[in-house]
């Protein structure tokens, strides 16, 4: 028979946020039964802090790229969850329960990754599906989760494919790349930049970038991209950079993450020097950055969170120290707060779904998350076919590799 999770009963209790006084709204949300089934191989994720809850342990599950192209992306945002659960789970954890995070490497492999699901669903312990990682993997992944109800919770893509309508228990939370693209364009248009090109991935990511590259260029009358693809391999990288080169534009909007963007980024520069290049947030990674050396200094990066060194915002200073507390020797990276900006929401909305919760009312309870300020980055569940975070700025690639913004 199928596990199910008791139903909370309604009870007033502390939010875990910035504030340590703050309260969640009354847990007096519908409750329905736990879908799963058999045990599953897994690799189970404990806290580096002792937790002080006497609770029980509430499993969730990621698959993610923790090796291959994009493995630099997949690891910092995974190391950034690790810090948040940790000071969690060493302030008493949620409700009286530990959270313990269940990662399986998928190498950004679709194959890899839907193996990894099916173990996942398959795993009666398992409650949700965090932050799994990648377009085309999140695409594989959505018809075997939908029908089951296991909470999707913030998939790492900004693809409009996982904001489906309807589907409440698919929860997004970084901004679309149609949002970093039309923030990209703009900037064009502001600096008068109307010869523009465009290298995507050839994949489901990829023609998402350049499409809403394409169409918000359209509604702001500069014209038709010059364009080209580099495959995940990147066997193809040097002759993506020479057509677009040939092109001889103004200057390049990047839509490519890891390895492919290091390769296209090396064969271009010399082609163009003057030419500036812009990319979206999957491209940021410091070991990216770090990679590229001088190719990539003066490159414009739109980001979905806050610059990870400006303290003088609470949810960065909170991040920093949780960062710290895990002994983490990685250079703190917006895809490492992204990933614990990813598990405070998590957490806050198991805070608001009351003890012991169903499934049911855990995604009941992060549609409750509305106008909430976690401390310099706000979280607005208005619904499934909208992220739950608009936020999208622009940062520069200064000569010493950090990020300015």
């Amino acid at each position: 028979m199928p596990q199910t999770f008791p139903a909370a009963p309604p009870a007033r209790e502390r939010a875990l946020s910035r504030s340590p006084d703050r309260t969640a709204p009354p847990a007096s949300l519908r409750r329905r039964g736990l879908l799963a089934g058999a045990a599953a191989l897994a690799l189970p994720w404990a806290a580096t802090r002792p937790a002080r809850a006497q609770g029980t342990v509430l499993r969730i599950a990621q698959s993610t790229a923790l090796t291959g192209p994009l493995g630099d992306l997949g690891s910092a945002m995974h190391l950034g969850a690790k810090a948040a659960f940790a000071s969690i789970n060493a302030q008493g954890g949620v409700q009286g329960q530990t959270i313990e995070l269940t990662t399986l490497d998928d190498g950004y492999d679709i194959p890899r990754a839907l193996a990894n699901v099916d173990k996942f669903m398959a795993d009666r312990e398992q409650f949700a599906l965090f932050n799994c990682m990648g377009t085309p993997m999140v695409e594989a992944m959505l018809p075997k989760v939908l029908p089951s109800g296991m909470p999707f919770f913030a998939p790492f893509t900004g693809a409009m494919l996982s904001r489906v309508k309807g589907a409440r228990s698919v929860f997004n939370v970084r901004a679309t790349y149609a949002d970093e693209a039309e923030k990209l364009v703009q900037h064009f248009s502001t600096l008068g930049i109307r010869r523009i090109g465009v290298i995507y991935q050839n994949n489901t990511f990829g023609k998402e970038v350049f499409t809403a590259a394409r169409d918000a260029m359209a509604r702001l009358k500069l014209g038709e991209p010059l364009s080209g693809t580099v495959e995940s391999d990147t066997s193809d990288a040097g002759a993506a950079a020479r057509k677009l080169a040939d092109g001889n534009p103004e200057a390049v909007l990047i839509g490519l993450a890891g390895k492919p963007a290091l390769e296209f980024v090396k064969a271009f520069r010399p082609l163009r020097r003057g030419v500036t290049l812009y990319a979206t947030s999957v491209m940021g990674t410091s070991a990216t950055v770090k990679a590229l050396g001088p190719d990539g200094v003066g490159i414009t990066i739109s980001q979905v969170v806050p610059l990870p060194t400006n303290v003088v915002v609470p949810i960065v200073r909170e991040f920093q120290a949780a960062w710290k507390a895990v002994g983490a020797t990685a250079e703190p990276s917006h895809l490492a707060l992204e990933g614990y900006i990813n598990a405070r929401v998590f957490a806050q909305a198991l805070q608001r779904a009351g003890r012991s919760p169903s499934r049911a009312a855990f995604v009941d309870a992060t549609w409750s998350l509305r106008n909430w300020d976690l401390g310099g980055f706000e979280v607005n569940a208005t619904g499934p076919e909208r992220s739950a975070s608009r936020f999208v700025e622009l940062t520069l690639v200064g000569r010493d590799g950090r990020f300015i913004r």
